[in-house]
């Protein structure tokens, strides 16, 4: 755990804030983005102003807010609150780190947490082991960790429910009771879940599916009481999730999931789900610097990366643990094993995310941060897939295969540690830099106004990073420039932002340096005529980073 932690906490401030961390921040501290001026130039302060305050707030507050503004459950978000008031109560200087130590604490829990289902499951100390190294060391849970985002916890929660869920499948077997506690337990469990991401429905249904098709292949030996209990925990839990199914229903249409949705896929496009989901899977064991500056190390690691990918597949393919042996080959004196079920499990949740990319058009495969839901159950079927073998074990206690897997892992955590990999999925420092680097020809030097083209709090979000990372790293004692100002330019429709902007540039004092992000959603022509009509000229082309597209203009 000690290694774990380390890895965890390493750089965990480093990294700048992104859009979903600030919507984290601002609504567990009890507060609201509606606060935040819209269609009117503000400062840098008052565009901060949702996370420069104490958490002084409620717990009612966060969840009022959170409901009312976002599309998730508010379970997560209320233990950060708590979290932060213990942080600040403590002395806690860095919000940053206060935020994204939550999710550490939540990730270092389910080092030991894997370790118990991966015993469970196999009833093998080196099995357990090696998962228990696996869930330490993949760069997925690491990257998990340093975001201060709803995921880890939930994580922990599916650890809970597939113990339980392999002790309901054991039940059907024969093999065991399904006690009354344990029901209870599962059915708290899963409402916990729910109340933490909705995507652990999908982990649910998963196991529902899962237990379905045991029960099917079991059905002339199947143990009629264990059923009615399994029975008893999914109307329990069904009843428990229905508490969020109007906001659940609200979020399908909601502005903030409409990135999610894919246009009309042609050609090589319909690949494009199966691609995004492998790399995903591939960054559960492993990770080398893909996102380096030199161009030959981004291929080379790419290659790397390709190679240990087939190494693992012909290792788990030539592995004597039976894993690979479908449920028709068990019989009732040999029951399909716990590692056989969860592979069927991993499977069935692989083909539900791939049912919803094709089916409904929401690529689930397009964040890679979604396969948390079947990310436990992977790690466990790999480590018994592995281990419960009879290959020879070597002095540290496990194969050499796995060794070389951990030792490829632990390359991959750092990799993640040192940025060179699983970066944050928006770049405001990337944008920050770009500005700064220009050097103002006149002195004093310009008024300088960042302006975005509002439709939710992501684009809110959004600025608000970009105002942070310069508040950090570029404050007025230090670079003798005065803060920007902001413009959230809402549009209804997409021609209001270049209203707005037009409104808005008519009373600026000349000269002044106008910085548009994120303008891509406002008529180009439009757009055109009012730079025009406001001696706008283009002092580069435009560029794009990761969440941003942005261009800088001299406006006389």
């Amino acid at each position: 755990m000690l290694v774990g932690t380390g890895l965890r906490l390493w750089g965990l401030a480093d990294k700048p804030l992104w859009t979903d961390e600030f919507a984290t921040l601002v609504f567990s501290l009890g507060h609201s983005f509606q606060t935040v001026p819209l269609d009117q130039v503000i400062s840098l302060d008052t565009l901060l102003a949702p996370v420069q305050q104490p958490p002084s707030t409620s717990a009612s507050q966060v969840v009022t807010n959170l409901l009312s503004e976002s599309n998730h459950p508010p379970l997560y978000f209320v233990l950060t609150h708590l979290w932060l008031r213990l942080w600040n109560a403590l002395g806690g200087q860095s919000i940053v780190l206060g935020v994204r130590s939550l999710s550490v604490l939540f990730g270092v829990l389910a080092i030991p947490a894997t370790y118990g289902l991966a015993w469970m499951a196999s009833r093998s100390q080196r099995v357990a082991q090696f998962a228990t190294g696996l869930m330490t060391l993949s760069p997925f849970a690491v990257y998990l960790s340093q975001e201060a985002r709803h995921y880890t916890l939930p994580i922990l929660w599916i650890l809970a429910s597939l113990a339980l869920w392999l002790q309901a499948v054991r039940s059907l077997q024969g093999q065991r009771r399904f006690t009354i506690p344990e029901v209870a337990l599962w059915i708290s469990i899963n409402t916990l879940g729910i109340a933490t991401h909705y995507f652990f429905t999908l982990t649910l249904l998963a196991e529902a599916i899962a237990l379905l098709v045991v029960a099917i292949a079991w059905r002339s030996s199947l143990q009629k009481s264990a059923l009615w209990r399994i029975l008893a925990a999914m109307v329990g839990t069904a009843a428990g999730g229905a508490v969020w199914l109007p906001w659940l229903l609200g979020a399908h249409d909601s502005e903030l999931t409409r990135w999610i949705y894919q246009g009309d896929r042609s050609g090589l496009g319909w690949l494009d789900p199966l691609g995004q989901a492998i790399a995903g899977w591939i960054t559960m064991l492993y990770l080398l610097p893909i996102q380096a500056a030199s161009t030959a190390v981004v291929v080379g690691s790419a290659l790397g990366l390709a190679g240990l990918a087939i190494w693992t597949v012909w290792l788990l393919g030539s592995s004597r643990s039976g894993l690979g042996q479908g449920l028709g080959t068990a019989t009732p004196e040999h029951p399909p094993s716990s590692g056989q079920v969860l592979v069927l499990l991993v499977a069935i949740a692989v083909l539900i995310f791939l049912g919803i990319t094709y089916g409904l058009g929401m690529d689930l495969t397009s964040a890679f941060r979604y396969s948390f839901v079947y990310f436990p159950a992977v790690l466990v079927a790999i480590a018994i897939w592995v281990e419960q073998s009879d290959r020879p074990v070597t002095r540290w206690g496990l194969s050499r295969p796995a060794l070389i897997i951990l030792m490829a892992a632990l390359l991959g955590s750092l990799t993640v540690v040192t940025n060179l990999g699983y970066q944050k999925t928006h770049r405001p420092d990337r944008v920050v830099e770009a500005m700064y680097a220009q050097t103002p020809a006149q002195t004093p030097a310009p008024e300088t106004l960042v302006a975005i083209a509002h439709r939710t709090h992501g684009q809110t979000g959004r600025l608000m990073a970009i105002a942070w990372d310069i508040q950090q790293r570029y404050p007025v004692s230090k670079t003798g420039r005065p803060a920007p100002q902001f413009l959230l330019a809402h549009q209804q429709q997409p021609i209001d932002a270049a209203h707005r902007l037009d409104a808005v540039l008519s009373d600026r004092p000349r000269p002044l340096e106008l910085w548009l992000i994120n303008m891509q959603t406002v008529p180009p022509r439009r757009l055109e005529a009012v730079l025009a009509d406001q001696a706008c000229l283009p002092m580069q082309d435009a560029a794009s980073v990761d969440g941003y597209r942005y261009q800088p203009f001299e406006c006389r």
